[in-house]
């Protein structure tokens, strides 16, 4: 199993502890690191500054969201990152939610898997550098009784193949993602609910496209905590837990939510949202079961990480990304560190 880091969003003022700690996790062999993007910094610019200033960690966005760019300038972005990086870009796409979607990107939300599949060919073949013509639901290239002819990539990515991820949660939307991608980039991952809630529909896609997982990267985001009081780590996410449980998409369409009624918390979730979309966010974050958070991340001490990564790694897991947490810099470091010390004990490396 190879381990990943997790930068999450940039520009609220943290920016230069979060190239130090990519950095830091390029001089400890970590494997990837990962940007993200919703209505604030984008993934590209971020990746393209780690990029410049790191020697050997791939760099990954994840996610670029699909509702943001046509798949042509997607395909433009990935070459031009992967040849600027010496080969070491990797290509994170999800759909966001129909908040994002159609209040920041002005994009309906509909279809998203059908929309997800065709925006794949398209990146995938432009990438390929073949002379690009799509007809499909939602793209036409080029437009019919127009000017637009087939026109080829001038930009000759670094690698042939240029790993492509999707980041799914629904059923539905796993299945696909096994089907057509080579990674799935998955969040709030429990080791004792992964088959049942994740592996088997990405098993299923990949059997569908008469593939096996062999080579396919199943990729879940942890926060990681260190410490020896379980307790007083677990809460340092209750807020972060509650945003997504409670508040992150509307009361009907909420994926997170679902997730966690998936992993036997029906009664819990539905408070949680309740709570949250009501306003009373402290209250949200104390509804939120011990239990949810510690089946979702990492906490403690090295030992009790070792044995978490040895459940994942069980469980299907082949890069496991960190989201180290801590109040500085020197905290965020050394949760870092204790990754890659868990790796070693855990005799996964």
């Amino acid at each position: 199993m190879r381990l990943g880091i997790n930068l999450g969003y940039w520009g609220a003022g943290m920016d230069g502890d979060n190239l130090a700690v990519a950095q830091e996790a390029d001089r400890l062999g970590y494997d990837v690191c990962w940007a993200a993007e919703a209505y604030g910094s984008d993934a590209p610019t971020v990746l393209s500054w780690v990029a410049a200033q790191t020697e050997s960690i791939d760099v990954g966005s994840a996610i670029m969201q699909i509702p943001a760019r046509q798949p042509a300038m997607t395909a433009m972005t990935a070459a031009t990152l992967d040849s600027l990086s010496g080969g070491r870009f990797r290509l994170g796409l999800g759909v966001s939610g129909p908040q994002v979607s159609e209040g920041w990107y002005g994009v309906k939300f509909d279809k998203p898997l059908a929309r997800t599949r065709e925006y794949v060919e398209i990146v995938r073949k432009a990438m390929s550098r073949e002379r690009l013509s799509y007809e499909g639901q939602h793209w036409t290239l080029p437009l019919p009784d127009g000017p637009g002819k087939p026109i080829k990539l001038t930009v000759h990515p670094q690698r042939e193949h240029i790993p492509l991820y999707i980041a799914a949660i629904g059923p539905k939307n796993l299945e696909q993602t096994g089907e057509i991608a080579d990674g799935a980039l998955l969040i709030f991952p429990s080791a004792e609910h992964l088959e049942e809630t994740a592996v088997k529909f990405l098993r299923a896609g990949r059997e569908k496209a008469g593939r096996t997982m062999e080579g396919f990267d199943v990729c879940p985001t942890l926060p990681l905590a260190l410490g020896d009081d379980i307790n007083g780590l677990a809460d340092m996410f209750r807020p972060y837990t509650a945003l997504y449980v409670g508040g992150m998409g509307s009361r009907g369409q909420n994926f997170y939510n679902q997730l966690a009624q998936r992993m036997g918390y029906e009664k819990e979730a539905a408070e949680i949202q309740d709570k949250y979309l009501s306003g009373d966010k402290s209250g949200a974050a104390a509804a939120v079961p011990h239990q949810l958070i510690d089946q979702t991340a990492l906490l403690g001490p090295v030992e009790r990480i070792a044995d978490r990564m040895q459940a994942y790694a069980a469980a299907g897991v082949t890069t496991l990304t960190l989201a180290p947490a801590g109040f500085t810099l020197d905290e965020r470091i050394a949760a870092l560190r204790a990754g890659t010390d868990a790796l070693e004990r855990s005799g996964l490396a």
